[in-house]
């Protein structure tokens, strides 16, 4: 099989595993009691992502191919999350917040190192290829966020927004790639251990990046625009939701089919994926980031403004905006990394970066949104045309206009601190 296709293939199946849960899950977690630990829930992927990426990337760079080690992970989540699935199942309305967590966190411990693995295996394969990575790969890596929208579609339109199916599914996905990645070709592991300190040994050298002034700033403006990653996964579907309490817009398309109207946003990261390489050699990183995180101000602004009446425009201008908000950061950040880190490093390198922005800002911003929305806003046994719904209700314009200010101040310290000067067409 083409090496193209068979990382459109991994691509699809490593977001489409996310996709089943990520956007949908508040929905499941608010009516099963368990709605002021939503927050939790989000940052368990920030806080594993602290050293679970670094660990397994230490062990992909050293110690078992990159490809294997993307399947072990994978079948060690897929395993927890159906067991969360079908334990969520079983037990209906009685769930256990201790039992259901436990086994979720595990699952999320073991699926987090697979993003940067994922990466790390692509940029390794195409190289040995003969491939541009800065060319060749935002292409195939559109399959990924194809793959998510399937899953979001597939969630919503089987009713498994509100239910823990949705983590059975998860599971399954996650297992099939297991299968799949074990079939990928070699990625040779770098045997040379002469004369390397222990911390080289054990790929932590990774680090020494944080000498460079340019990428030190980088990674601590990636841990600080991190905090925003998360917001709206966690978020978004209940506050579309609330709208349900109003009668002017309970019957209304995207209140029925939150996740759906939510799947736009990836749809317009499939667009922008494209645009990558081009600003990248026009205009630079720091262009590039900058344009993200004025997307993200964008984001959060036009949900404070926005409704799914006859503002449901400004809610879809803001799914829109985010293709560009986490695109432009995300994917741009990690191709930023890989042409500034050794080879021989490049799996710990893409862990760190990861660990900045999904992990420690990811942990800081999801358990920050919780303290927001709990403060603006309460889970309330509301009246419907469908019953009594259990709906996250309030003051949901402040909620985003404060993440649209933190997101403005991120921006023009950036602006001022990150130092690049970029040679066009480099």
């Amino acid at each position: 099989m083409n090496l193209k296709l068979r990382l459109i293939i991994m691509n699809f199946l490593q977001f489409a595993v996310w996709g089943t849960y990520l956007t949908s899950m508040s929905r499941y977690l608010g009516p099963a009691g368990m709605g002021e630990h939503i927050g939790l829930f989000y940052s368990v992927q920030g806080l594993v992502s602290i050293f679970m990426p670094t660990l397994f990337g230490i062990l992909a760079d050293r110690y078992v191919p990159a490809q294997r080690m993307l399947a072990l992970c994978h079948l060690a989540s897929g395993l927890f999350m159906a067991a969360a699935g079908a334990y969520g199942l079983s037990a209906g309305p009685s769930v256990a917040f201790g039992t259901f967590f436990a086994l979720y966190t595990l699952g999320v411990a073991f699926y987090m190192p697979t993003l940067a693995l994922s990466y790390s295996v692509a940029y390794s394969l195409l190289e040995q290829g003969g491939y541009d990575t800065v060319r060749d790969f935002p292409p195939i890596r559109i399959f990924g966020t194809i793959g998510f929208i399937c899953s979001m579609w597939a969630v919503d339109l089987t009713g498994f927004q509100t239910s823990a199916m949705q983590f059975v599914i998860c599971g399954a996905l996650g297992t099939l790639l297991a299968h799949y990645a074990f079939t990928l070709p070699h990625i040779p592991v770098s045997r040379s251990m002469e004369r390397k300190s222990f911390v080289e040994a054990l790929g932590l050298n990774a680090f020494r990046l944080f000498r460079k002034r340019q990428m030190a700033v980088f990674f601590i403006f990636s841990m600080m625009l991190g905090v925003s990653l998360q917001i709206t996964n966690g978020f978004a579907n209940p506050f579309i939701a609330s709208f349900e309490s109003v009668a002017e817009y309970a019957n209304t398309f995207g209140v029925q089919h939150a996740n759906i109207l939510i799947s736009l946003s990836q749809v317009s990261e499939t667009l922008c994926i494209l645009l990558i390489p081009f600003f990248l050699r026009r205009y630079g990183i720091k262009t590039v980031v900058l344009i993200a995180m004025v997307a993200w101000i964008l984001r959060f602004a036009l949900f404070g403004i926005g409704n799914p009446g006859g503002g449901v425009w400004l809610l879809v201008l803001s799914m829109i905006v985010y293709g560009v908000a986490f695109d432009f950061f995300n994917i741009s950040g990690s191709l930023f990394v890989d042409r500034e880190t050794d080879p021989s490093i490049r799996s710990s390198a893409q862990a760190l970066f990861f660990l900045m922005t999904s992990g420690v800002g990811a942990t800081v911003g999801t358990l920050g949104a919780q303290a927001v929305v709990n403060t603006f806003c309460q889970w309330t046994d509301v009246e419907t045309a469908g019953g009594v719904k259990t709906l996250l209700v309030g003051d949901w314009s402040t909620v985003w206009y404060l993440f649209a200010g933190y997101s403005l101040l991120v921006t023009v310290f950036f602006a001022i601190l990150f130092p690049y000067k970029h040679k066009r067409g480099g």
